[in-house]
């Protein structure tokens, strides 16, 4: 028997095992192939002059390649641990530590580059629809055509080449610091079973669940005017990330047993079947996992928090480009109007238009803060716009009131309002002071006309007494007029847009159609790339915790024996076994999708203004995509009590 055929056997023989393995590493490289094709694509260059597109992708596919090598070196950690007794057995026979490793190393390259190769043609096969699906995220009226890029090709090679020299490396240092005994003990010392559960365990897992929902306290106050210091709102938000690590951390290592053998004393000892299979494996083993299961928990709240902000940001698309601009197109000069509603009259373009007096002025409204970082300044002067409330349709002021229109979202949580108080415009004659009477989220002015920080509306008469006292200078320095052009028929929008475009008027003029637009693009790529990142941590993941399964399974074939010649049967087992990977997967899948719901809760109104519905299609998404990891360990099992008699 030579050393080829033990190489052929041996690969027989554990293909089995890494079927999943080689369909992540071909779905890996074919990701990553695809992923660097598109930045070598000639139809990206639109993509790439509008939205830094290139740079974007270019530095994703470096944590692409990061995500990748971390999952495939631990893959390999997890399978050279496995393979611990086989080693110990060559040795045994008289194979060489240098031949073992030839051994290994050979049937490694076959497996891995044989998966290399069949994910870049996957990739060069999925290419074509994965920029099809781009242009239409970004609504790019382009031909994704399938190209062949070479470049791809030779990047590919070079990464997943280095890995694999990272993986031999990590089997050579094994293979020559493990003596032929503790070979033969590598499985037997990789989890620790404890009988009675210690004091400090219990604490740590009760501190797990304070420290975890302290940090979802602070999470809800970050935005609500507690924290009025960019310095406080810095070391608000490190210490909610303090919180939340270690104390999913802590939950891992303690609060889940703590929990489990609460469950068990309360039965008095008596369990089911399921119980014993579920329960009482995962408490002893969860612990063990605790700092995988952390990371894992933490980069999946990450991956879905920033896609569903990207994804918020882009289905609010829409509704952000009427905040920004209320009227289908915005002009400051009359000139610049003009040209625009005579082409629009040209193309026999419907339209009416809305005429606004706007004014800068210094506003003291602390008297109507209740708390904001403003009440904390020395000089609470704001400078804001006013408005005649004859400029509006639906408001009818009295003189000496006062009504801020504009005021929501961010600027809501940051600047709490009173119901009432006073507040004083500031003119060269003096302070004049109105009756503030309440607020309205609805804009009227573009988002250049006072920062979106709202604007206030008074009486016609008080305005115009406003407008005499203003600083001559500093009135010829704002903008006095304001056009807007709303049309008839929102079906002639795209039309009218291209009118407008082709005019180029100068800043600042708007178009509510090119906002979103710009809007879509921006975090259309954002979402996409984000997308594509969380869809490869969450293979990479889930073939982590179906290994660790694996792993678990092989360990526990003895007791599954020993229950089956007790008259258990195999449906009997492979319910508790169920009730195992329910835990198993979905106690990190909750955890990790509480996490995103309270960092997405605490700061979404700055990305768009929609949550509930974008936010609860991604972590739909993930979960069903995640519970298929589930089902093939369930799938495992079955095999495993199937030949544990």
């Amino acid at each position: 028997m030579n050393l080829n055929y033990i190489v052929y056997r041996n690969l027989k023989k554990n293909i089995k095992n890494y079927y999943l393995y080689v369909f992540a590493l071909i779905f890996s490289v074919a990701l990553y192939f695809s992923f660097v094709t598109l930045q070598f694509d000639p139809s990206m260059d639109e993509v790439a002059g509008s939205v830094k597109g290139g740079a974007a992708i270019g530095t994703s596919s470096i944590l692409l390649v990061a995500i990748v090598a971390i999952f495939l070196l631990y893959a390999n950690t997890i399978f050279i641990r496995r393979r611990s007794r086989e080693i110990g057995l060559f040795q045994l026979i008289g194979l060489t530590k240098g031949k073992i490793f030839r051994l290994l190393s050979a049937e490694n390259l076959m497996l891995y580059f044989g998966s290399m190769v069949a994910g870049i043609a996957a990739g060069f096969a999925m290419s074509r629809l994965i920029l099809m699906i781009l242009f239409k995220i970004l609504e790019i009226d382009a031909m994704a055509e399938l190209r062949f890029s070479s470049e791809a090709l030779v990047r590919t090679l070079i990464v997943f080449a280095a890995i694999y020299v990272l993986i031999m490396l990590m089997n050579y240092t094994f293979i020559k610091g493990q003596s032929i005994l503790s070979l033969f003990k590598v499985n037997a010392t990789t989890q620790t079973r404890i009988r009675k559960m210690p004091l400090w365990e219990i604490v740590l897992g009760l501190l797990g669940l304070a420290f975890v929902g302290a940090g979802y306290y602070i999470s809800t106050q970050l935005f609500s005017g507690k924290y009025t210091d960019i310095s406080e709102l810095m070391t608000a938000m490190i210490t909610i990330l303090a919180l939340v690590i270690i104390g999913t951390y802590l939950f891992y290592k303690g609060s889940v047993s703590f929990l489990f053998n609460a469950i068990r004393k309360s039965r008095q000892g008596y369990l089911s079947i399921n119980e014993v299979l579920s329960l009482s494996s995962i408490m002893f083993r969860m612990k063990s996992n605790a700092l995988l299961l952390t990371i894992i928990t933490t980069v999946s709240a990450l991956a879905i928090g920033l896609l569903s902000l990207s994804y918020i940001s882009y289905y609010s698309a829409e509704a952000t480009a009427k905040e920004s601009s209320p009227h289908h197109f915005g002009f400051t000069e009359a000139a610049v109007k003009d040209k625009f509603v005579q082409a629009l009259e040209t193309e026999h373009i419907k339209y009416r238009e809305i005429m606004m007096h706007p004014r800068w002025m210094e506003v003291d409204a602390t008297g109507i803060m209740k708390s904001s970082a403003f009440t904390a300044r020395s000089d609470r002067l704001l400078q804001t716009v006013v408005i005649s409330d004859s400029d509006l349709e639906d408001v009818d002021l009295k003189p000496g009131e006062t009504r801020l229109v504009g005021y929501g979202g961010a600027l809501e949580k940051f600047m709490s309002l009173s119901g009432s108080g006073e507040v004083s415009f500031i003119t060269s004659a003096g302070a004049v002071k109105q009756q503030y009477v309440g607020s309205s989220s609805t804009r009227v002015l573009p988002f250049y006309f006072g920062g979106g920080g709202g604007i206030f509306v008074v009486d016609e008469t008080v305005f115009n007494e406003l407008v005499l006292g203003i600083d001559p200078e500093q009135l010829q320095q704002g903008r006095t007029e304001y056009y807007g052009i709303e049309l008839d028929d929102r079906s002639q929008l795209e039309e009218a847009n291209e009118i407008f475009m082709e005019q180029k008027p100068e800043y600042p003029s708007f178009s509510q159609y090119e906002y979103e637009l710009n809007q879509r693009n921006n975090m259309g790529l954002i979402m996409f790339i984000v997308g594509f990142l969380g869809l490869t941590f969450l293979i990479t993941s889930g073939c982590i915790l179906y290994f660790k399964q694996m792993d678990e399974g092989e360990e526990e074939k003895g007791g599954y024996t020993i229950l089956r010649k007790l008259g258990f049967t195999q449906g009997d087992l492979l319910r508790g076994i169920q009730f195992k990977q329910l835990f198993n997967f979905g106690i990190p899948l909750i955890i990790g999708l509480c996490h995103s719901y309270f960092a997405v809760k605490s700061g979404w109104f700055f990305f768009g203004t929609e949550m509930l519905t974008p936010m609860i299609l991604v972590m739909l998404l993930y979960t069903v995509l995640y519970s298929i990891f589930g089902f093939l360990s369930v799938l495992y099992y079955k095999r495993v009590i199937k030949d544990s008699l």
